[in-house]
């Protein structure tokens, strides 16, 4: 299998990373071009051995999947540029937020699978949502499925719910990044060395993720079975029900999902 990427950002290499190392693709078959960051390319090149190129024909040519993995603001460029080389049987796989199926179907006829990965996928942990136009074969399907499994978990929906997945568990990580940052902060201000606060906070959040895995209590029961009366936990959530931080996690994951419907918005066909 061919594979071509069109963007080389974290996104694509964070993909690219999670199937070279399930050897899902050998390096020699896997493609990567941007628009003129020679220094990203050469990079990735030297890192995962992929093949780089500026040449189209080289790029596109006998391929059988295309990673659009642009920025949303560049779709129309990108899709202009590779629609000259796109054959019926060509697979476009998406990962382009707020960009819908038949916007892409618009410029390029053939089929498409949209998807919603997050930068996981670099560690084979990525959740990652996909949609499909009606014209996709079984075995587009199979083979789109196995690749992204191989980054993560996969699940099939309708298209209208990858705006909310997008803001949910697309932008997901760095809503944990930026948590994590705030207990590092914490941890400094209260005296804690940076190597030891470091350990503390990854092993607690890795044994709060696998309760979470493996118990049939809700988040809530959880939270409530650690925070005893009078005790350290419950001044804790006290602080954090006082600045209502639960409310602006809510504001902050609804308005990510408002931002991709605006990027779709804003997308003009030329």
């Amino acid at each position: 299998m061919k594979i071509s990427f069109i963007g080389a950002g974290s996104m694509a290499e964070a993909m690219i990373s999670g199937i070279i190392k399930k050897k899902l693709i050998d390096q020699k078959d896997i493609f990567v071009t941007n628009r003129s960051d020679d220094i990203k390319l050469s990079t990735l090149h030297d890192k995962y051995g992929v093949q780089i190129t500026y040449k189209l024909d080289e790029l596109l040519n006998d391929v059988d999947i295309i990673v659009l993995a642009v920025k949303p603001k560049d779709a129309d460029e990108a899709l202009q540029l590779i629609r000259p080389y796109i054959q019926p049987n060509t697979l476009i796989l998406s990962v382009l937020a707020g960009i819908s199926i038949s916007y892409i179907q618009s410029l390029l006829n053939c089929p498409i699978i949209r998807a919603m990965p997050n930068t996981s996928a670099a560690i084979g942990k990525s959740a990652t949502a996909i949609a499909l136009s009606p014209d996709v074969t079984k075995k587009q399907l199979n083979d789109t499925t196995k690749l992204l499994s191989a980054i993560g978990n996969t699940t099939i929906v309708e298209e209208e719910k990858l705006d909310a997945i997008t803001g949910l568990s697309g932008s997901g990580p760095a809503y944990i990044y930026y948590i994590v940052e705030a207990m590092q902060q914490s941890a400094e201000e209260i005296g804690l060395e940076e190597t030891v606060a470091k350990q503390l906070i990854i092993q607690t959040l890795l044994g709060a993720t696998e309760m979470l895995s493996v118990s049939d209590k809700s988040p809530a029961d959880l939270r409530k079975a650690v925070t005893s009366p009078g005790g350290t936990t419950e001044a804790g959530i006290r602080v954090l029900e006082n600045n209502q931080v639960k409310e602006a996690f809510i504001h902050c994951i609804k308005e990510a999902t408002l931002q991709s419907r605006r990027l779709s918005r804003t997308v003009k066909i030329k």
